[in-house]
């Protein structure tokens, strides 16, 4: 039987940006809130200090900062035809684990969602008539718009020290800035990260053909910063080592950096490490929740009553925590019925792959995690849709990481894979090579789901989670289209002599990696049919359960996903303090 504990005000699932967010501004409404971390407390100070951080094969390859798969993984499978099978090495994504989650170990790329994604369904009906979007697909609107988000963003903009050039401040057109941008209601808080030479070649081909280049928006400064916490922030120095390792520098943006430090001032907020969830308890009409049990790091179960439980653990992680807790209708594909699970994306990626002449030296190793070169031409609504035969978009960029030798050793296609010619090419175009990243937008369509796996469990005997999903015909048309744009782009770069397109084709793969944007399963929504949660992530089945995270979004944008999961948290907690707190109970009608 579980050890039960005193009860608490606020139990947070997950100690990454959402529930760290939701914890500290619920502490200092005065709630006792205790956050519930299954990995490790991990620091930049001493954790992640030179030379033990700059470790790629730990960190990369052996997934030091990621979920466990020996003990907690997922299973997948293309179609209901098809048996499911468990991950046992990560390829499919990289879901975070320990202090700080995915925000601590992301690249920092960071974009606001565009303004038509959140009207998904209802602007390309206006628009383009019903007919532009394909029988399948099961799109909808958020509930919420971006307008009503702004002042969220902009909050989140300045807690990480965003850097980047406004190109839309209240609706005047900023120069050097991005001319699609959204309305912002101020300038970034620091100013855009430098630029290397393959995206400023990429820019100067762009900008020759028309288009509209400009630098990427980070998560990493690019000058000291004090953060609106008061928290200092660095500049970057571009060492590289910043996708899938924490930043030695306290420049790059997470948790540890530009919140937690003073939510664990407060008496009333504590962190418990080593506490893996099982389940959210409800009452016996399943109408509220009592709390949650977890096994703590001695192996113990523990019952943690609470008034309010937030989920806030990695996107798909909170949605296998609503199936265990029976929290919400699951999602049957065979009646179209259910909204647990439900539009479920990944993220539609592809490249083009550059080899230059030798003159052009490339310099792989001078970067940084989102430091890019992009374009938005094609992301959103920012072209006509009629004659293209699709929905969404996305963008295109050159980002130079850091050039690390066991995963950076560009070669042709027809090049050997091992033994002496192999070396050769390696050694001819690793400083003569780049690639145009493509991230686009991903619809979601009834063959795209969350459930539990009826024949795989973890390591504590509950269900793993099973991902069912195949791109549908709209993401393929998309990814053609968005890599032919691509490669007009290489060529008209200076110094190519070799490009290689590789639009997304079916089926998707989970054992080649592509993102680690996984959206949906738990959308937001104003009706209770086809959504998870309310407008305020609050669960339309037990009002005293909030959702927070990626899982909310009803489909994927062509965008990083990190600026909108800290706008929405954001969001969410001012409804809660605003409302919730006085007034326990549904925040909109059902």
């Amino acid at each position: 039987m579980a050890k039960t504990l005193p009860a608490v005000d606020v139990a947070i699932i997950g100690g990454g940006w959402t529930g760290s967010i939701i914890g500290k501004e619920l502490a200092a409404a005065k709630q006792r809130v205790v956050v519930l971390e299954r990995g490790e407390a991990r620091w930049p100070s001493p954790d992640f200090q030179g030379p033990n951080v700059h470790d790629e094969l730990k960190y990369t390859r052996r997934h030091e900062l990621h979920q466990d798969a020996a003990t907690e993984t997922y299973t997948f499978r293309n179609n209901t035809d098809q048996k499911a099978l468990p991950m046992r090495r990560w390829q499919f994504a990289y879901p975070g684990t320990h202090l700080g989650g995915a925000g601590n170990h992301w690249s920092g790329a960071y974009y606001r969602f565009d303004p038509t994604d959140f009207v998904m369904r209802s602007h390309y009906n206006e628009r383009y008539g019903k007919d532009i979007f394909d029988k399948e697909l099961t799109c909808q609107d958020w509930g919420i718009t971006y307008d009503e988000l702004e002042p969220y963003f902009d909050r989140f903009d300045y807690l990480i020290g965003a850097s980047g050039q406004a190109g839309n401040i209240k609706g005047e057109k900023q120069e050097g800035g991005n001319p699609f941008e959204p309305w912002r209601s101020r300038p970034y808080p620091n100013p855009p990260m430098k630029v290397p030479y393959a995206p400023a070649l990429f820019g100067e081909a762009a900008r020759k053909l028309g288009y509209h280049p400009y630098v990427q928006p980070s998560a990493l400064c690019t000058r000291p910063y004090v953060n609106t916490e008061g928290l200092h922030m660095s500049a970057c120095v571009y060492c590289g080592f910043c996708s899938n390792f924490g930043c030695e520098h306290f420049a790059k943006a997470s948790p540890q950096v530009c919140i937690l430090p003073v939510a664990m001032k407060m008496e009333n907020f504590e962190i418990r490490t080593g506490a893996h969830v099982l389940r959210v308890e409800l009452t016996p009409d399943k109408k509220r929740a009592r709390g949650v049990t977890y096994v703590d790091a001695g192996g113990e179960e523990v019952f943690q009553p609470a008034e309010i439980v937030v989920l806030s653990a990695f996107g798909i992680n909170n949605v296998r925590l609503l199936l265990l807790s029976g929290i919400g209708k699951p999602f049957d594909p065979a009646t179209n019925t259910g909204v647990v699970g439900r539009n479920y994306t990944h993220q539609t990626t592809s490249g083009v792959n550059l080899f230059f002449d030798e003159s052009v030296n490339i310099n792989p190793f001078m970067g940084a995690g989102a430091v890019a070169v992009t374009m938005d031409d094609f992301s959103a609504d920012n072209f006509d849709h009629g004659p293209v035969g699709f929905v969404g978009g996305g963008y295109l960029q050159i980002q130079v990481v850091s050039g690390a030798p066991i995963g950076f050793h560009p070669t042709p296609k027809g090049t050997p894979s091992w033994g002496s010619e192999w070396k050769k090419a390696v050694a001819r175009y690793y400083n003569h090579a780049a690639n145009i990243t493509i991230t686009g937008s991903a619809q979601p369509w009834r063959g795209g789901y969350l459930s539990l796996d009826p024949t795989y469990k973890d390591a504590w005997g509950l269900p793993l989670l099973r991902v069912t999903y195949d791109f549908p015909d709209n993401d393929i048309r998309m990814s053609a289209f968005l890599t032919e744009k691509g490669d007009e782009i290489a060529r008209a770069m200076k110094g190519i002599v070799r490009t290689e397109p590789g639009p997304r084709k079916r089926p998707f793969s989970a054992t080649a990696y592509q993102s680690t944007h996984l959206t949906g399963g738990a959308a937001m929504g104003d009706d209770p049919n086809t959504s998870v949660v309310n407008r305020y992530g609050q669960s339309w089945d037990v009002p005293n359960v909030f959702v927070t995270g990626a899982a909310l979004f009803p489909q994927n944008s062509g965008y990083n996903p990190t600026g909108t999961v800290g706008a929405t948290a954001y969001w969410i907690v001012e409804k809660i303090k605003a409302d919730y707190l006085r007034s326990p109970g549904p925040l909109v009608s059902s």
